[in-house]
Protein backbone atom coordinates (compact mmCIF):
# COMPACT_ATOMS: atom_id res chain seq x y z
CA UNK A 1 0.00 0.00 0.00
CA UNK A 2 1.88 3.23 -0.84
CA UNK A 3 0.91 5.89 1.97
CA UNK A 4 2.61 9.47 1.81
CA UNK A 5 2.58 11.38 5.17
CA UNK A 6 1.79 14.90 4.58
CA UNK A 7 4.24 17.02 6.73
CA UNK A 8 1.47 19.26 8.19
CA UNK A 9 -2.08 19.45 8.78
CA UNK A 10 -4.90 22.13 10.48
CA UNK A 11 -6.19 21.90 13.69
CA UNK A 12 -9.96 22.35 14.60
CA UNK A 13 -11.21 23.12 17.96
CA UNK A 14 -15.34 23.33 18.71
CA UNK A 15 -15.04 26.41 20.70
CA UNK A 16 -17.32 26.44 24.15
CA UNK A 17 -20.83 26.26 23.53
CA UNK A 18 -21.00 25.29 20.35
CA UNK A 19 -20.99 21.86 18.35
CA UNK A 20 -18.90 23.00 14.81
CA UNK A 21 -15.34 23.09 14.49
CA UNK A 22 -13.14 26.14 13.48
CA UNK A 23 -10.19 26.02 12.45
CA UNK A 24 -7.15 27.32 15.40
CA UNK A 25 -4.22 26.87 13.53
CA UNK A 26 -1.56 24.81 11.63
CA UNK A 27 0.73 22.41 12.90
CA UNK A 28 3.97 21.46 11.13
CA UNK A 29 5.71 17.98 12.07
CA UNK A 30 9.35 17.77 10.62
CA UNK A 31 12.83 17.05 11.55
CA UNK A 32 15.74 19.07 13.09
CA UNK A 33 19.27 19.93 11.03
CA UNK A 34 19.85 16.22 13.57
CA UNK A 35 17.03 14.53 12.31
CA UNK A 36 15.17 14.54 15.24
CA UNK A 37 11.26 15.25 15.11
CA UNK A 38 10.58 18.82 15.50
CA UNK A 39 6.85 20.32 15.58
CA UNK A 40 5.72 23.38 15.08
CA UNK A 41 2.52 25.67 15.99
CA UNK A 42 0.73 28.73 14.80
CA UNK A 43 -2.74 29.89 15.89
CA UNK A 44 -4.21 31.22 12.42
CA UNK A 45 -4.87 34.64 12.26
CA UNK A 46 -8.76 34.90 12.19
CA UNK A 47 -8.77 32.28 15.05
CA UNK A 48 -6.99 34.94 17.41
CA UNK A 49 -9.32 37.95 16.44
CA UNK A 50 -12.36 35.70 17.28
CA UNK A 51 -13.66 36.86 20.73
CA UNK A 52 -14.49 33.51 22.19
CA UNK A 53 -11.11 32.28 21.33
CA UNK A 54 -9.52 29.75 23.25
CA UNK A 55 -5.88 28.33 24.23
CA UNK A 56 -5.46 24.66 23.25
CA UNK A 57 -3.94 24.22 26.25
CA UNK A 58 -3.44 26.37 29.91
CA UNK A 59 0.19 25.04 29.59
CA UNK A 60 2.00 24.82 26.12
CA UNK A 61 0.20 26.54 23.95
CA UNK A 62 -1.28 29.86 25.17
CA UNK A 63 -3.23 32.40 23.18
CA UNK A 64 -0.34 34.00 20.78
CA UNK A 65 0.61 34.96 17.03
CA UNK A 66 4.44 33.68 18.44
CA UNK A 67 5.18 30.06 16.66
CA UNK A 68 5.75 27.46 18.90
CA UNK A 69 7.79 24.79 18.72
CA UNK A 70 8.95 21.13 20.52
CA UNK A 71 10.70 18.41 20.33
CA UNK A 72 8.91 16.45 23.17
CA UNK A 73 6.81 13.36 22.25
CA UNK A 74 7.70 12.99 18.84
CA UNK A 75 7.72 16.78 17.68
CA UNK A 76 3.71 16.76 18.86
CA UNK A 77 2.77 18.98 21.25
CA UNK A 78 1.15 17.58 24.93
CA UNK A 79 -2.61 18.62 23.74
CA UNK A 80 -2.43 17.27 19.85
CA UNK A 81 -0.99 14.12 21.49
CA UNK A 82 -3.69 13.94 23.86
CA UNK A 83 -6.09 14.08 21.39
CA UNK A 84 -4.38 11.50 19.26
CA UNK A 85 -5.08 7.77 19.95
CA UNK A 86 -3.32 5.69 22.48
CA UNK A 87 -2.39 1.95 22.12
CA UNK A 88 -5.58 0.37 20.65
CA UNK A 89 -6.74 2.69 18.23
CA UNK A 90 -2.72 3.01 17.45
CA UNK A 91 -3.10 -0.90 16.70
CA UNK A 92 -5.71 -0.60 14.77
CA UNK A 93 -4.56 2.17 12.48
CA UNK A 94 -0.89 0.31 11.87
CA UNK A 95 -2.79 -2.59 10.70
CA UNK A 96 -5.30 -0.96 8.32
CA UNK A 97 -2.03 0.85 6.70
CA UNK A 98 0.39 -2.09 6.88
CA UNK A 99 2.99 -0.13 8.72
CA UNK A 100 4.62 -0.85 12.04
CA UNK A 101 4.91 2.97 12.57
CA UNK A 102 2.75 5.08 10.36
CA UNK A 103 4.17 8.35 12.23
CA UNK A 104 2.54 10.59 14.51
CA UNK A 105 0.87 12.89 11.93
CA UNK A 106 -0.52 9.80 10.31
CA UNK A 107 -1.95 9.02 13.85
CA UNK A 108 -3.88 12.59 13.88
CA UNK A 109 -5.39 12.39 10.42
CA UNK A 110 -6.40 8.76 10.23
CA UNK A 111 -8.81 8.52 13.34
CA UNK A 112 -12.05 9.21 13.36
CA UNK A 113 -14.08 12.16 15.33
CA UNK A 114 -14.51 10.66 18.45
CA UNK A 115 -11.22 11.93 20.15
CA UNK A 116 -11.09 13.05 23.71
CA UNK A 117 -11.59 16.43 23.84
CA UNK A 118 -12.64 19.34 21.34
CA UNK A 119 -9.77 19.09 18.72
CA UNK A 120 -9.65 17.48 15.27
CA UNK A 121 -7.30 17.50 12.61
CA UNK A 122 -7.49 17.78 8.91
CA UNK A 123 -5.54 18.52 5.32
CA UNK A 124 -8.05 21.20 4.47
CA UNK A 125 -8.80 24.77 6.12
CA UNK A 126 -11.95 24.62 6.02
CA UNK A 127 -13.12 22.21 8.38
CA UNK A 128 -15.47 19.64 7.52
CA UNK A 129 -18.98 18.97 9.41
CA UNK A 130 -19.07 17.77 12.61
CA UNK A 131 -19.95 13.92 12.15
CA UNK A 132 -23.83 13.13 13.26
CA UNK A 133 -24.14 9.22 13.55
CA UNK A 134 -22.17 7.15 15.75
CA UNK A 135 -22.26 3.17 16.95
CA UNK A 136 -25.38 2.26 18.66
CA UNK A 137 -25.94 -0.46 21.03
CA UNK A 138 -27.44 -2.86 18.77
CA UNK A 139 -23.85 -2.79 16.94
CA UNK A 140 -21.74 -3.99 19.90
CA UNK A 141 -21.90 -8.14 19.27
CA UNK A 142 -20.46 -7.23 15.93
CA UNK A 143 -17.99 -4.60 17.42
CA UNK A 144 -16.83 -7.44 19.99
CA UNK A 145 -16.31 -10.20 17.45
CA UNK A 146 -14.07 -7.59 15.90
CA UNK A 147 -12.20 -6.96 18.71
CA UNK A 148 -11.47 -10.40 19.49
CA UNK A 149 -10.20 -10.61 16.03
CA UNK A 150 -7.47 -8.17 16.69
CA UNK A 151 -6.51 -9.44 20.57
CA UNK A 152 -6.28 -13.02 18.71
CA UNK A 153 -4.25 -12.12 15.44
CA UNK A 154 -2.06 -9.51 16.98
CA UNK A 155 1.24 -10.74 15.94
CA UNK A 156 -0.33 -11.39 11.89
CA UNK A 157 0.04 -9.04 9.08
CA UNK A 158 -2.98 -6.68 8.74
CA UNK A 159 -4.17 -8.02 5.25
CA UNK A 160 -4.20 -11.59 6.24
CA UNK A 161 -7.06 -11.73 7.98
CA UNK A 162 -10.04 -11.44 5.76
CA UNK A 163 -11.89 -9.26 8.52
CA UNK A 164 -10.27 -7.09 8.02
CA UNK A 165 -9.54 -6.00 4.67
CA UNK A 166 -8.58 -2.73 3.17
CA UNK A 167 -8.50 -1.05 0.00
CA UNK A 168 -5.72 1.52 -0.28
CA UNK A 169 -6.62 4.75 0.58
CA UNK A 170 -5.11 8.40 0.48
CA UNK A 171 -4.21 10.14 4.12
CA UNK A 172 -6.85 12.72 3.14
CA UNK A 173 -9.49 10.24 2.82
CA UNK A 174 -9.56 8.07 5.90
CA UNK A 175 -13.05 6.12 5.14
CA UNK A 176 -11.74 3.23 5.43
CA UNK A 177 -9.82 3.71 8.38
CA UNK A 178 -12.90 5.06 10.15
CA UNK A 179 -15.10 2.31 9.03
CA UNK A 180 -11.85 0.54 10.78
CA UNK A 181 -11.88 2.30 13.84
CA UNK A 182 -15.79 1.60 14.56
CA UNK A 183 -14.05 -1.11 17.19
CA UNK A 184 -10.46 1.02 17.63
CA UNK A 185 -11.98 4.23 18.88
CA UNK A 186 -9.74 7.02 19.17
CA UNK A 187 -9.77 7.10 22.98
CA UNK A 188 -7.15 6.31 24.98
CA UNK A 189 -5.39 3.22 26.59
CA UNK A 190 -4.95 -0.45 25.62
CA UNK A 191 -7.91 -2.12 26.46
CA UNK A 192 -10.25 -2.83 22.96
CA UNK A 193 -13.16 -0.26 23.07
CA UNK A 194 -15.39 1.42 21.30
CA UNK A 195 -17.87 4.97 21.35
CA UNK A 196 -21.88 4.08 21.28
CA UNK A 197 -24.76 6.38 21.41
CA UNK A 198 -27.89 6.09 23.10
CA UNK A 199 -30.38 8.83 24.01
CA UNK A 200 -28.53 9.65 27.01
CA UNK A 201 -25.42 10.70 24.95
CA UNK A 202 -22.39 8.99 24.18
CA UNK A 203 -20.43 6.01 25.98
CA UNK A 204 -16.84 4.22 25.98
CA UNK A 205 -17.70 0.59 25.38
CA UNK A 206 -15.04 -1.17 27.13
CA UNK A 207 -15.01 -5.06 26.13
CA UNK A 208 -13.53 -7.76 28.46
CA UNK A 209 -10.47 -9.63 26.63
CA UNK A 210 -10.27 -13.61 26.77
CA UNK A 211 -7.09 -13.20 28.62
CA UNK A 212 -8.52 -11.42 31.28
CA UNK A 213 -7.64 -12.72 34.27
CA UNK A 214 -11.47 -11.99 36.00
CA UNK A 215 -14.71 -10.08 34.17
CA UNK A 216 -12.76 -6.65 34.05
CA UNK A 217 -16.19 -4.95 33.47
CA UNK A 218 -17.72 -5.97 36.40
CA UNK A 219 -15.02 -5.40 38.33
CA UNK A 220 -13.60 -1.78 36.88
CA UNK A 221 -17.75 -0.73 37.32
CA UNK A 222 -17.70 -1.88 40.91
CA UNK A 223 -14.50 0.39 41.40
CA UNK A 224 -16.20 3.68 39.55
CA UNK A 225 -19.26 2.76 42.46
CA UNK A 226 -16.91 2.11 45.30
CA UNK A 227 -14.81 5.50 44.24
CA UNK A 228 -18.12 7.17 44.80
CA UNK A 229 -18.85 5.83 48.04
CA UNK A 230 -15.52 7.42 49.39
CA UNK A 231 -16.53 11.04 47.99
CA UNK A 232 -14.86 11.01 44.62
CA UNK A 233 -15.79 12.46 41.61
CA UNK A 234 -16.13 9.36 38.94
CA UNK A 235 -17.49 8.99 35.68
CA UNK A 236 -20.86 7.25 35.36
CA UNK A 237 -20.89 4.32 34.42
CA UNK A 238 -23.19 0.46 33.63
CA UNK A 239 -22.89 -2.62 32.65
CA UNK A 240 -24.79 -4.41 29.91
CA UNK A 241 -24.61 -8.12 28.08
CA UNK A 242 -24.06 -8.28 24.53
CA UNK A 243 -24.11 -11.66 23.21
CA UNK A 244 -24.02 -13.19 26.55
CA UNK A 245 -20.84 -11.00 27.19
CA UNK A 246 -20.07 -8.30 29.98
CA UNK A 247 -19.45 -5.05 28.23
CA UNK A 248 -18.89 -2.03 30.73
CA UNK A 249 -20.02 1.32 29.61
CA UNK A 250 -18.44 4.56 31.09
CA UNK A 251 -20.49 8.19 30.10
CA UNK A 252 -18.01 10.52 28.31
CA UNK A 253 -17.68 13.49 30.12
CA UNK A 254 -16.28 15.20 27.61
CA UNK A 255 -19.59 15.49 25.59
CA UNK A 256 -22.78 17.13 26.22
CA UNK A 257 -25.71 16.05 24.12
CA UNK A 258 -27.64 19.28 22.93
CA UNK A 259 -30.36 19.87 20.22
CA UNK A 260 -27.32 20.68 17.53
CA UNK A 261 -25.02 17.77 17.96
CA UNK A 262 -22.49 17.69 21.11
CA UNK A 263 -20.59 20.12 23.15
CA UNK A 264 -17.22 19.53 23.72
CA UNK A 265 -14.75 20.28 26.20
CA UNK A 266 -10.73 20.75 25.73
CA UNK A 267 -9.18 18.24 27.67
CA UNK A 268 -5.89 17.68 28.12
CA UNK A 269 -3.60 14.68 30.27
CA UNK A 270 -2.02 15.18 33.55
CA UNK A 271 1.43 14.03 31.35
CA UNK A 272 0.38 17.45 29.85
CA UNK A 273 0.36 19.06 32.32
CA UNK A 274 3.20 17.87 33.76
CA UNK A 275 5.41 18.46 30.69
CA UNK A 276 6.98 15.19 30.79
CA UNK A 277 6.52 11.90 28.44
CA UNK A 278 5.34 8.27 28.82
CA UNK A 279 8.57 6.75 28.90
CA UNK A 280 10.19 5.53 32.03
CA UNK A 281 13.28 7.94 31.63
CA UNK A 282 10.87 10.75 31.84
CA UNK A 283 9.62 9.50 35.32
CA UNK A 284 10.83 12.13 37.66
CA UNK A 285 8.12 14.00 37.01
CA UNK A 286 5.48 11.27 37.52
CA UNK A 287 4.18 12.53 40.96
CA UNK A 288 0.38 13.65 42.48
CA UNK A 289 2.92 16.02 44.59
CA UNK A 290 4.02 17.90 41.18
CA UNK A 291 0.37 17.23 39.80
CA UNK A 292 -1.59 19.02 42.41
CA UNK A 293 1.18 22.10 42.22
CA UNK A 294 0.36 22.20 38.44
CA UNK A 295 -3.33 21.81 38.48
CA UNK A 296 -3.38 24.70 41.85
CA UNK A 297 -2.08 26.77 38.76
CA UNK A 298 -4.51 26.28 36.29
CA UNK A 299 -7.52 25.04 38.01
CA UNK A 300 -10.57 27.73 38.78
CA UNK A 301 -11.11 25.93 41.91
CA UNK A 302 -7.45 24.80 43.33
CA UNK A 303 -8.93 24.04 46.54
CA UNK A 304 -11.58 22.00 45.65
CA UNK A 305 -9.77 19.82 42.98
CA UNK A 306 -5.92 19.67 45.06
CA UNK A 307 -8.39 17.90 47.94
CA UNK A 308 -9.82 15.66 44.78
CA UNK A 309 -6.30 14.72 43.36
CA UNK A 310 -5.66 13.89 47.07
CA UNK A 311 -8.77 11.73 47.05
CA UNK A 312 -8.12 9.78 43.93
CA UNK A 313 -4.81 8.96 45.11
CA UNK A 314 -5.30 7.55 48.41
CA UNK A 315 -7.96 5.59 46.75
CA UNK A 316 -5.60 4.44 44.04
CA UNK A 317 -3.76 3.53 47.22
CA UNK A 318 -6.32 1.18 48.17
CA UNK A 319 -7.22 -0.90 45.94
CA UNK A 320 -3.36 -1.21 44.59
CA UNK A 321 -4.64 0.58 41.38
CA UNK A 322 -0.85 0.68 40.40
CA UNK A 323 -1.88 1.51 36.54
CA UNK A 324 -2.23 5.34 38.07
CA UNK A 325 0.12 6.55 35.37
CA UNK A 326 -0.58 10.46 33.96
CA UNK A 327 -2.75 9.33 31.19
CA UNK A 328 -5.12 7.96 33.31
CA UNK A 329 -5.57 11.99 34.72
CA UNK A 330 -6.74 14.67 32.95
CA UNK A 331 -7.76 18.16 32.89
CA UNK A 332 -11.39 19.52 31.40
CA UNK A 333 -12.55 22.93 30.06
CA UNK A 334 -16.31 22.72 29.42
CA UNK A 335 -15.59 27.03 28.90
CA UNK A 336 -13.08 28.96 29.46
CA UNK A 337 -12.25 27.10 32.98
CA UNK A 338 -9.83 24.28 33.51
CA UNK A 339 -11.14 21.64 36.18
CA UNK A 340 -9.44 18.20 37.33
CA UNK A 341 -11.47 15.97 35.35
CA UNK A 342 -13.74 13.16 37.17
CA UNK A 343 -11.77 9.94 37.76
CA UNK A 344 -11.87 7.15 35.07
CA UNK A 345 -9.58 4.16 34.70
CA UNK A 346 -10.18 2.88 38.12
CA UNK A 347 -8.89 -0.86 38.63
CA UNK A 348 -7.29 -3.01 41.10
CA UNK A 349 -4.37 -5.34 40.54
CA UNK A 350 -2.82 -8.07 43.09
CA UNK A 351 1.01 -7.73 43.26
CA UNK A 352 2.85 -10.58 45.31
CA UNK A 353 3.89 -8.55 47.60
CA UNK A 354 2.04 -7.67 51.15
CA UNK A 355 4.16 -5.81 52.52
CA UNK A 356 5.18 -2.79 49.64
CA UNK A 357 3.11 -1.63 46.60
CA UNK A 358 4.08 1.09 44.62
CA UNK A 359 1.98 3.59 42.49
CA UNK A 360 2.92 4.49 38.98
CA UNK A 361 3.14 8.04 40.40
CA UNK A 362 5.06 9.32 43.00
CA UNK A 363 2.50 10.36 46.27
CA UNK A 364 4.78 11.36 48.95
CA UNK A 365 8.43 11.57 50.94
CA UNK A 366 8.87 7.75 50.06
CA UNK A 367 8.42 7.84 46.44
CA UNK A 368 5.79 6.19 45.16
CA UNK A 369 5.04 3.78 48.18
CA UNK A 370 1.51 3.09 48.52
CA UNK A 371 1.33 3.36 52.65
CA UNK A 372 -0.75 6.00 54.77
CA UNK A 373 2.60 7.84 56.28
CA UNK A 374 3.49 8.61 52.61
CA UNK A 375 0.01 9.70 51.33
CA UNK A 376 0.13 12.14 54.16
CA UNK A 377 3.71 13.01 53.90
CA UNK A 378 2.88 15.78 51.47
CA UNK A 379 -0.84 16.97 52.31
CA UNK A 380 -0.34 20.46 52.54
CA UNK A 381 0.87 20.65 48.74
CA UNK A 382 -2.84 19.33 48.42
CA UNK A 383 -4.00 22.40 50.78
CA UNK A 384 -5.19 19.78 53.22
CA UNK A 385 -4.30 20.48 56.97
CA UNK A 386 -2.96 17.54 58.87
CA UNK A 387 -5.49 16.46 60.73
CA UNK A 388 -7.67 16.79 57.71
CA UNK A 389 -5.71 14.83 55.53
CA UNK A 390 -5.65 12.02 58.43
CA UNK A 391 -9.24 12.32 58.98
CA UNK A 392 -10.12 12.09 55.25
CA UNK A 393 -8.13 8.71 54.61
CA UNK A 394 -8.76 7.34 57.59
CA UNK A 395 -13.01 7.47 56.10
CA UNK A 396 -11.75 6.29 52.66
CA UNK A 397 -10.03 3.12 54.48
CA UNK A 398 -12.95 2.32 56.23
CA UNK A 399 -15.11 2.24 53.16
CA UNK A 400 -13.17 0.36 51.03
CA UNK A 401 -11.73 -2.49 53.60
CA UNK A 402 -15.63 -2.32 55.04
CA UNK A 403 -17.55 -2.34 51.48
CA UNK A 404 -15.73 -3.39 48.55
CA UNK A 405 -17.13 -7.22 48.74
CA UNK A 406 -20.54 -6.10 48.99
CA UNK A 407 -19.59 -3.25 46.41
CA UNK A 408 -18.35 -5.84 43.99
CA UNK A 409 -21.05 -8.59 44.56
CA UNK A 410 -24.23 -6.03 44.04
CA UNK A 411 -22.09 -4.93 40.62
CA UNK A 412 -22.54 -8.71 39.27
CA UNK A 413 -18.79 -9.57 40.55
CA UNK A 414 -19.38 -13.92 40.65
CA UNK A 415 -17.48 -15.06 43.99
CA UNK A 416 -14.78 -16.72 42.25
CA UNK A 417 -13.30 -13.07 41.10
CA UNK A 418 -13.96 -11.85 44.12
CA UNK A 419 -11.92 -13.86 45.63
CA UNK A 420 -9.04 -13.33 43.08
CA UNK A 421 -8.88 -9.16 43.77
CA UNK A 422 -9.43 -9.56 47.45
CA UNK A 423 -5.94 -8.97 48.43
CA UNK A 424 -5.59 -5.54 46.33
CA UNK A 425 -7.51 -3.91 49.09
CA UNK A 426 -6.43 -1.97 51.81
CA UNK A 427 -2.97 -4.45 51.93
CA UNK A 428 -1.43 -5.37 54.57
CA UNK A 429 1.69 -2.69 53.89
CA UNK A 430 -0.77 0.27 54.03
CA UNK A 431 -0.61 1.18 57.72
CA UNK A 432 3.14 0.04 58.32
CA UNK A 433 5.66 2.49 58.97
CA UNK A 434 7.29 3.73 55.90
CA UNK A 435 10.73 3.84 57.25
CA UNK A 436 9.82 -0.17 58.32
CA UNK A 437 10.18 -0.74 54.46
CA UNK A 438 13.54 0.98 53.82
Amino acid sequence: MIFETPGECFVYITLPGTTELVTAGRFVLSVDRRGAPEGRFVYGRSYLERQNAVALDPVELKLSPRTYATAALNGVFGALRDASPDFWGRRVIQRHLGKAQPGEMAYLLCSPDDRAGALGFGLHQIPPAPKRSFNQTLALAKVQEMADIIVADDDRQAGDQPALRYEAAAVGDCDQVEKLMLIGTSMGGARPKAVIEDAAGLWIAKFNRPDDAWNSARVEHAMLVLARACSLTTAESRVIDVAGRDVLLVKRFDREKVAGGYLRARMISALTLLRTEDTYRARDRWSYVLLAEELRRVSADPAKDASELFRRMAFNALISNIDDHPRNHALLAKNADWRLSPAYDLTPAVPVSLERRDLAMECGDAGRFANADNLLSQSARFLLDATQAAAMLDAMEEQVRGTWYATARSAGVNERDCERISSAFSYAGFRQSATQQK
